[in-house]
């Protein structure tokens, strides 16, 4: 790039190579032409495994079928009312599993719930599962009375899903969050790769997930329908709710900032975030979970959790130990990642640490979604993220299309050009111009643009999912060539880039504060959370006392 000088030059001016006094410039140019080789690599990993993987359906699984697949207890926190709410929790029931080797747990806060009389319903659809409803403020071990008081944190999902977990049936665990719907043959699959019984391994993994694709359903028939069923449902419940929240709900002609950030949460799943999950899942550098579809042990994360005989505020092994946390799913990922379970370490046993579930996605139905909530759920998840990761947290910036693109045009311009103009190549000052530096930018941004917009229509597509009549219409693949027209999808996609760095400044930078199920909370250097405004030890309290002003809200977390 070119040297101040002491009178304006234009822009074409002598190249920045032939001053010594700029080798500053060319070292961080050599920084940043590594950088963006080493992202455009990772990214290119991901996408050429997306296209391996995601265009056709994957295995039937072998447990399926199988007299003596192991028990799995698949457990669902709900909190309110989500789209497609009973398609997404009643897709558990659905699973070509052996009916008596699966059992279904919903979580709930309190009975004043939106989503209680919907989980009731499909604990009566599906009765001849083994189906059970836990409700928090039932809990015994949480009651004022319990001697001795169980010392639980706030975490609510965490409170939410305690007894569901300390009562599981069998070894193995889904937890799976309610907004998740998953194709039939996704439990098979998950319990295939979670004890290496596949067609494709024969390694037993301690953990295994899911790739989450969003799919925004703001203003679709069937959604209006849905919701207004489900309205009046918990409306006959509870006459005194007001009526404003109601509308809040069923706002369909609000505008692009009270509903776009539901595009905006579709399209980063769908293509940044895809792209990158796929490949550090490929390469297992280190863990990476995004927690909507998760399965492990209880055996492995009782014996990582155990309490210490000495603490005195013992809690029950296993998910109870993250209560204090708000990502409990990257944290328990973590542990089972880092530590040594006991057949690793008194047996001498190999286990794979962490396994993608390739093929299989776990959709994520969501609407009326505010940018402000997009906003508040991507600086909640950064904040959280810069105390347990905090150098993937950092670098973050740089992985996205325009500053990425910038390190590499730099690079390409000072370092790269130096570099040629010492060989003799002719080249190198035409490269050493502002004009390079753009034309390298456009360049780097079109290929941008066309690979998320492949990667796009690839994820939507419906080519893995195994269709039937249950499956919902956000599953199923598009009735044109695409979900999204291009200017639609690129409208996203350029509102998602531009704002992917001011957001990741405040989340960094702005504060420590998060605001998770219409709770507050502070994130400590300790990555535990308090919460703000009342007692973390007396949430059960704080909780009642909200029920009847934000329990009716569509959730927006």
């Amino acid at each position: 790039m070119l040297e101040p000088q002491s009178r304006p030059q234009p822009p074409d001016a002598e190249p920045a190579i032939n001053h010594g006094g700029w080798q500053w410039a060319v070292a961080a140019g050599w920084v940043g032409l590594i950088w963006y080789t080493v992202v455009v690599a990772v990214c290119m990993l991901g996408y050429f495994q997306l296209w391996h993987f995601y265009l056709r359906k994957p295995r039937k699984s072998s447990s399926a079928s199988a007299s003596n697949a192991p028990h799995v207890t698949a457990i669902r926190p709900v909190k309110g009312l989500e789209p497609h709410l009973y398609e997404c929790l009643a897709s558990t029931f659905r699973q070509d599993y052996p009916h008596d080797k699966l059992t279904v747990c919903f979580c709930v806060s309190s009975r004043s719930d939106p989503a209680y009389p919907i989980l009731q319903k499909l604990v009566s659809d599906f009765s001849r599962f083994d189906a059970r409803l836990y409700v928090e403020d039932d809990d015994p071990l949480l009651q004022p009375g319990h001697v001795p008081a169980y010392d639980l944190g706030p975490n609510p999902k965490i409170r939410n899903m305690s007894r569901a977990y300390r009562e599981a049936k069998g070894d193995i665990v889904w937890i799976i969050d309610c907004n998740a719907w998953v194709g039939r043959g996704v439990c098979g699959r998950m319990v295939d790769k979670l004890c290496g019984t596949g067609a494709d391994s024969t390694k037993r993994y301690k953990f295994v997930h899911h790739l989450p694709v969003a799919v925004d359903m703001t203003g679709t028939a069937g959604l209006r329908e849905e919701q207004e069923a489900l309205l009046e449902a918990h409306t006959n419940r509870n006459d005194s709710r007001d009526s404003s929240e109601t509308a809040m709900v069923m706002d369909h002609g609000a505008g692009m900032l009270a509903t776009g950030g539901g595009r905006l949460e579709e399209l980063f799943l769908s293509s940044s975030h895809a792209k990158m999950y796929t490949a550090i899942n490929t390469v297992l550098i280190a863990p990476c979970i995004v927690g909507k579809s998760n399965m492990f042990r209880r055996s492995h994360l009782d014996y990582l959790t155990a309490p210490s005989p000495a603490d005195p505020h013992r809690r029950n092994a296993g998910i109870d130990y993250f209560s204090d946390n708000i990502c409990e799913d990257h944290l328990i990922g973590d542990l089972l990642w880092r530590k040594q379970v006991r057949g690793e370490k008194e047996q001498g046993e190999r286990w794979g640490k962490h396994a993608l579930v390739f093929g299989d996605l776990a959709f994520q139905p969501v609407a009326n979604m505010s940018v402000q909530a997009y906003v508040a759920r991507r600086v909640r998840w950064l904040r959280v993220r810069k105390f347990t990761v905090v150098l993937a947290t950092l670098v973050e910036p740089g992985t996205e299309s325009i500053l990425c693109s910038c390190y590499g045009a730099w690079g390409v311009t000072t370092a790269l050009a130096q570099y040629l103009g010492d060989q003799g190549h002719a080249i190198a000052e035409a490269l050493s111009t502002w004009t390079a530096f753009w034309g390298f930018f456009c360049l780097s941004i079109v290929t941008w643009i066309l690979i998320d917009w492949t990667v796009y229509i690839m994820l939507h597509s419906g080519k893995t999912v195994e269709l039937d009549e249950d499956t919902p219409s956000f599953a199923r693949p598009p009735q044109g060539v695409t979900r999204r027209p291009f200017r639609a999808w690129f409208t996203a996609w350029l509102g998602r880039e531009m704002l992917a760095f001011p957001i990741w400044l405040w989340a960094v930078y702005g504060g420590v504060t998060v605001i998770w199920r219409d709770r507050q909370f502070r994130v400590g250097l300790d990555m535990k959370v308090r919460e703000i405004g009342g007692d973390s030890l007396a949430v059960k309290e704080s909780s009642s006392s909200r029920s009847s002003s934000s329990s009716s809200k569509a959730r927006r977390d």
